[in-house]
């Protein structure tokens, strides 16, 4: 009979994995079973639920702020619209053109027009800054017929960074900011961008946003509408890779699939367990949680495990690992004693023909 060396073929982890992990004592051990996948599988979707209705609101128009540039039009009072001169060269350099003329909102929100004084426009919308201005020059100019678009729109900006092709600020205009003109005007979203990380931070709070699971359950993403200051951060997937070790064919690491990946997929992508040295009753899972590493076993020579192996998902940072089968650390603790003795001991036991 082989000796184990205290080893047990499916009560404990093997000391390889625990040494990695918490003392054991802190340690949650669970048996992946049909129970604790159901379990797993409402916990899942019970914290994938995201609850973006802070971040949704009916599309509005642009709304003139501080900082802004207004092109205004007084038809048939050429006198008045001084403000629109094109603009000029530099008379040190004539290549380079100088800022355009507009009517700029002070910090106060005001701009001052001709007859009309200071007027208050911020908040207002085009259409509303048109009827102020209008009824203001009412008292001057019969039936006033007037234009107003932002000329430059300086007020508002949002920060793309992360996976995308061109990060950086991206500015406000009379275009709605979604969530997906936002990363179409940085150009899309990078192959090695994860599409199930993305995290829009809004006066210091972060909200994480699963774009094919909003896709999945019918939610638009357009609905999400950003506002000045936000800050979109596309991850990248190599932040989020799944590790397995021990006894495969190839060990390695592996990037989850727009952050999906389950373990009987990892166990494929890594070769198998290995056939030689592997003790396919003994597949672990340790996971990091807030209060205690968890552990989950599976017997993959038990009926049925393949299909659990196959509904069990992995986490980021997830360890998969294999054990070695008894006859195999007794092989190996062997040589580390008698280094090369074993395997003298079995050429000189096996015959000469």
């Amino acid at each position: 009979m082989v000796p184990t060396l205290g080893l047990s073929t499916g009560s404990a982890m093997p000391s390889a994995a625990t040494s990695a992990g918490a003392d054991a004592a802190t340690t949650a051990f669970k048996e992946i079973t049909p129970q604790l996948l159901q379990a797993e599988r409402a916990a899942r979707s019970s914290r994938d639920n995201q609850d973006i209705s802070r971040l949704t609101e009916p599309v509005t128009p642009y709304a003139i702020e501080s900082g802004d540039v207004l092109s205004i039009v007084v038809w048939d009072h050429p006198e008045l619209n001084n403000g629109l001169a094109p603009p000029a060269s530099s008379p040190t350099n004539p290549s380079m053109a100088m800022p355009s003329a507009g009517f700029t909102v002070d910090h106060e929100g005001l701009i001052q027009f001709p007859y009309a004084g200071k007027v208050k426009v911020t908040g207002l919308t085009e259409e509303g800054a048109r009827a102020m201005l209008a009824s203001r020059l009412a008292r001057y100019i019969r039936d006033p017929n007037i234009t107003i678009r932002v000329q430059s729109f300086r007020s508002k900006r949002v920060y793309i960074d992360g996976e995308v092709k061109q990060p950086g600020v991206q500015p406000i205009n009379d275009i709605t900011m979604t969530l997906m003109e936002a990363i179409n005007r940085a150009g899309g979203m990078l192959p090695s961008a994860d599409q199930s990380r993305i995290t829009l931070v809004r006066d210091g709070v972060s909200y994480p946003i699963d774009l094919p699971q909003l896709v999945q359950r019918g939610v638009n993403p357009s609905s999400i509408v950003l506002h000045n200051g936000d800050v979109l951060r596309i991850r990248s997937r190599d932040e989020s890779k799944v590790f397995v070790s021990g006894e495969v064919v190839a060990p390695r690491a592996l990037i989850m699939h727009n952050g999906r990946l389950s373990l009987n997929e990892a166990l494929g992508e890594a070769g198998g367990i290995n056939p030689l040295s592997g003790d396919a009753s003994q597949v672990y899972v340790v996971r990091r949680s807030a209060s205690e590493p968890v552990v989950y076993r599976l017997d993959a020579q038990a009926p049925g495990a393949l299909a659990m192996a196959e509904s069990f998902e992995l986490d980021p940072k997830d360890l998969v690992y294999v054990a070695a089968t008894p006859l195999t650390n007794w092989h190996r603790t062997i040589s580390q004693i008698f280094p090369g003795a074993l395997s003298s001991a079995v050429t000189a036991m096996t015959p000469v023909r």
